[in-house]
């Protein structure tokens, strides 16, 4: 057992080598495409600011996501099987959407009320501004990402604890802890131990992803319909009216906990996790 926990640590570590491996290939292909030598390149690996444009950016997460996919599936630390499909989830998959944008008010409203240091605002923007940014947030990014911290981090947990809440909880502290962002860590904690349950439950990655590719995409379509409001905050969008952010945040979770409910009644696992 305490070998599967050792196993979780290492495929986290691993998650974030594979990230770095990514950023600094990237770079260096990069730079040396632009004419700047070998000498050039090692230069611009050694910047802190090496990735200077959007493009960089989502190639660096296109490399990341590949490379993660070929070396998580191949090492068999995560499993891919169509068995949860053949269960026909269409009404987990429905309510996990449903729950996902219960998720979304509340979240911003804590983020105003509990200001944090956000460090990458400006770059995240400029991402789901771009087209390509799509893929990178909301298909590479949900598909990884749950591929690797619920179908191989959490599952080894689970393997090597008693608790499966105690599970849960450590993998969403981990995944809150890789987005390196302290504004979006309490978000990505809570979407977590959401996330980790629905793991748990059906043994799939499946509602994850739907999940994660709700909240991914809600982002990216507002920011692109309306720009204007992201750097807004949620009691400006009603006016400055605080009776109105309650009201939306009660519909929030007026969607989010029946979603909830419905998600304990119906979720079920197939004969093998994926």
């Amino acid at each position: 057992m305490r070998n599967r926990i050792v196993d979780a640590i290492w495929y986290l570590v691993m998650f974030v080598i594979l990230q770095l491996l990514a950023y600094y290939l990237v770079i260096f292909i990069w730079s040396v495409v632009e004419g700047k030598g070998f000498s050039g390149a090692i230069q611009a690996i050694q910047s802190v600011s090496s990735v200077k444009n959007v493009a960089q950016t989502i190639v660096v997460q296109a490399v990341f996501s590949l490379l993660a996919l070929v070396v998580f599936l191949c090492a068999r630390w995560c499993r891919v099987s169509p068995s949860y499909l053949r269960t026909r989830p269409w009404g987990v998959c429905l309510w996990a959407a449903v729950a996902a944008l219960g998720t979304i008010i509340p979240s911003e409203v804590f983020i105003e009320i509990v200001p944090l240091p956000d460090l990458n605002s400006d770059m995240l923007k400029d991402v789901m501004m771009n087209r390509w940014g799509y893929l990178a947030i909301c298909i590479f990014a949900p598909l990884v990402e749950e591929l690797v911290f619920r179908g191989a981090i959490l599952r080894a947990l689970l393997d090597g604890m008693r608790r499966h809440w105690l599970a849960i909880a450590l993998s969403a502290l981990f995944f809150a802890l890789v987005h390196a962002n302290p504004a979006q860590m309490p978000h990505a904690f809570c979407l977590g131990l959401l996330l980790g349950w629905m793991y748990y439950r059906t043994g799939s990655v499946i509602p994850g992803i739907v999940v994660h590719w709700v909240n991914n995409t809600v982002a990216y379509v507002v920011c692109n319909l309306y720009p204007q409001a992201v750097d807004m905050r949620i009691i400006d969008l009603w006016g400055g009216s605080t009776v109105k952010v309650t009201l939306a945040v009660v519909f929030s979770l007026l969607i989010f906990l029946p979603a909830v409910v419905q998600l304990h009644l119906r979720m079920r696992k197939a004969s093998s996790r994926n």
